[in-house]
């Protein structure tokens, strides 16, 4: 029993290991091939080549890379229909996946995506040709769901791993963030230098502004890696000037749960947070010509994964103009606030539950219920 696998990132890489393991419980004789990084051939996986090859960052470099991209979708399809598989599976990656995926259901090939693109968001035509190239979709949110089942589309929600990674970490029941003079501030600027040069001089003023205020502010700043955390420290004497700062690498969970409040960029920090039950606001800057263009393709009201999956304001967001030092300082201090974040506590952790589902139980039988109906 053959099942094929490709993965084209380091998260995606992650996923699948997880994916492969709950597989190997249900199926003991199974074998798994395809491309994945060190924690799917961890896990099992016969890699037919690294996951390095499918390394490109910006605009041009796909470009530069395409020739050779091609010719790894038409080595892939090859050695797919060789290997007979019960299925295919293409994890995130989602322009090369859903490329092959539809190549490999016309060749007879029942296809499997994990990670939904987020249709939810921009580019909603999208879904007219997952439709066409995906007999099962696999997303990570609720709310996801009822977008492919009113187009007719196979699916099932098996939560995130970030919910079900984070369940290790002891959170307190009766948690009551500080209002006291001492304020322990963990920020989380983005993983990206560009997010990095756009909000630590913002992170710096609105540090500055609950100086300002009466508190003596502590920083900490998980950086995501080496390299980012020197891009980091090239920011710190100017945006921060006299007060404490700490900067680490990594951990950037046990630095949230350290702290009273967590100042997040707008992304998987900003869900961490929630699933660490802390109180946050969250923040998001980028270029004025790069708002310009997201903003006439981006249909939401709210941009926090937070405020999407609860369907209302349950935490402060600031994005563009609107992120001004004195008024995110200010949405600070309120999360601060016992009463309001203990309401907001009973949202979190319903959402984390919803979140943390284990994939022996959703992903593994939907799986199961595909590759043994042959009229599918």
């Amino acid at each position: 029993m053959n099942f094929v696998l490709v993965a084209g990132e380091a998260s995606g890489d992650q996923l699948g290991a997880a994916l492969i393991n709950a597989l190997k419980a249900r199926f003991s004789d199974a074998r798994f091939l395809g491309v994945g990084g060190p924690a799917m051939c961890e896990a099992g996986l016969e890699p037919w080549f690294g996951i390095e090859s499918f390394s490109v960052n910006g605009f041009v470099e796909p470009l530069l890379k395409l020739p050779a991209l091609v010719l790894k979708l038409w080595q892939l399809k090859k050695r797919t229909l060789e290997a007979d598989p019960v299925c295919f599976i293409g994890i995130d990656f989602n322009v090369f996946n859903l490329l092959l995926e539809g190549q490999l259901k016309r060749a007879g090939v029942k296809t499997v995506h994990y990670v939904s693109p987020s249709v939810w968001a921009w580019r909603q035509g999208r879904i007219h040709r997952i439709k066409r190239n995906v007999d099962l979709m696999l997303c990570l949110f609720p709310f996801e769901t009822e977008i492919y089942q009113r187009y007719g589309i196979n699916v099932t929600c098996v939560g995130h791993p970030k919910a079900r990674l984070l369940q290790q970490f002891e959170v307190q029941e009766d948690l009551a963030p500080t209002r006291g003079p001492e304020l322990h501030l963990a920020c989380l600027p983005g993983s990206r230098r560009s997010e990095v040069a756009m909000m630590m001089p913002l992170y710096g003023e609105v540090v500055s502004c609950l100086a300002n205020q009466g508190y003596s502010v502590k920083v900490s700043i998980p950086a995501a890696n080496a390299r980012l955390a020197s891009e980091i420290e090239r920011w710190l004497s100017a945006a921060f000037k006299e007060s404490e700062v700490l900067l680490s690498v990594g951990n950037a969970e046990a630095v949230m749960i350290e702290a009273d409040c967590v100042l997040v960029n707008a992304g998987t920090a900003a869900l961490e947070a929630m699933l660490l039950d802390k109180p946050m606001v969250v923040v998001y800057r980028v270029g004025w010509w790069t708002y310009q263009i997201v903003r006439s393709l981006v249909r939401l009201e709210r941009f926090s994964l937070p405020n999407i999956l609860s369907g209302h304001a349950l935490v402060e967001e600031f994005i563009q103009d609107a992120a001004r030092p004195q008024p995110i300082a200010d949405a600070i201090v309120r999360s601060l606030n016992e009463d309001a974040h203990k309401a907001r506590l009973k949202t979190f952790r319903l959402i984390r539950e919803q979140l943390a589902r284990p994939l022996d139980r959703h992903a593994v039988p939907a799986i199961t219920a595909l590759i043994e109906d042959r009229s599918a």
